[in-house]
């Protein structure tokens, strides 16, 4: 699965509207945005990077201004991570991921998907004011790791209308109380991603109602599994009672100017 979740790291990447290969690497940019979060590099399965390979791949996000920055699985690819730190990359996170499959998916008694409560209901963003409260929800989420910004709702809009999902839980005022995207399938799986709920609605089954639910939807786009990454114990324990079990470790590295 590693390599399946590596394979799909590289289609995703070629998705964006500026891709560079080179010397193994496939790096991924949006001229939208400088975040080092959406502008980054994955090695391709197997990879075993040169020197001078390491030094083409700088220079591609140096030219344009931007953190050379990877995010990838290591068993995949377990030349990668001894070639970056010879040239000066340290490790800036290492994560594990968790996989959810048809299979695994579980179906309580009331028919919902995941073990949420069936009394919250889970919707699809239509309006671009909808949008907005997502992304403005998943800032607050996430503490302002992730800012809401125009480029945020257009990129959620992006991901419904090209494959992927966004799923949200409104709150009582009719904004976003909590919510979660996905990535449209690619080699047979996806990413969800962006898991967030409000502190004002935590501890109220969100997470794992908009989780289960996009969980579902890609399936019956035809997605063979989707996985995702988790933030602490808590939110482990969310996944596990929808169906996803630990599969694997995702390493994320940057070279500091």
């Amino acid at each position: 699965m590693d390599t399946n979740v590596q394979s799909f790291a590289v289609a995703n990447l070629q998705r964006r509207p500026d891709v560079v290969e080179t010397g193994g690497f496939v790096a991924g940019f949006d001229p939208a945005t400088a975040s080092p979060f959406i502008n980054y590099a994955t090695p391709l399965p197997g990879a075993r990077p040169t020197s001078a390979d390491v030094s083409s791949l700088i220079d591609a996000f140096r030219m344009r201004g931007l953190l050379p920055r990877l995010e990838f699985a290591p068993d995949a690819a377990p030349a990668v991570e001894a070639a970056l730190r010879n040239a000066g990359f340290t490790v800036e996170e290492a994560h594990s991921y968790l996989v959810c499959t048809p299979a695994t998916l579980i179906l309580p008694p009331s028919g919902g998907k995941g073990g949420v409560d069936p009394a919250l209901l889970v919707e699809t963003p239509a309006f671009d004011e909808e949008y907005a409260a997502v992304d403005a929800a998943l800032g607050e989420s996430f503490e302002g790791v992730h800012a809401s910004s125009a480029h945020g709702v257009a990129r959620l809009r992006k991901l419904e209308d090209g494959g992927g999902g966004v799923r949200f839980v409104r709150a009582p005022d009719g904004t976003c109380a909590g919510a979660a995207s996905c990535s449209a399938p690619a080699v047979g799986t996806a990413e969800l991603a962006g898991v967030g709920t409000r502190p004002a609605f935590r501890g109220r089954g969100i997470a794992g109602a908009v989780t289960a639910a996009l969980t579902g939807a890609m399936f019956d786009r035809g997605a063979e599994s989707v996985w995702l990454e988790f933030s602490g114990e808590g939110s482990r324990r969310v996944y596990e009672r929808i169906g996803y079990r630990p599969r694997g470790t995702r390493l994320y590295m940057r070279l500091e100017a």
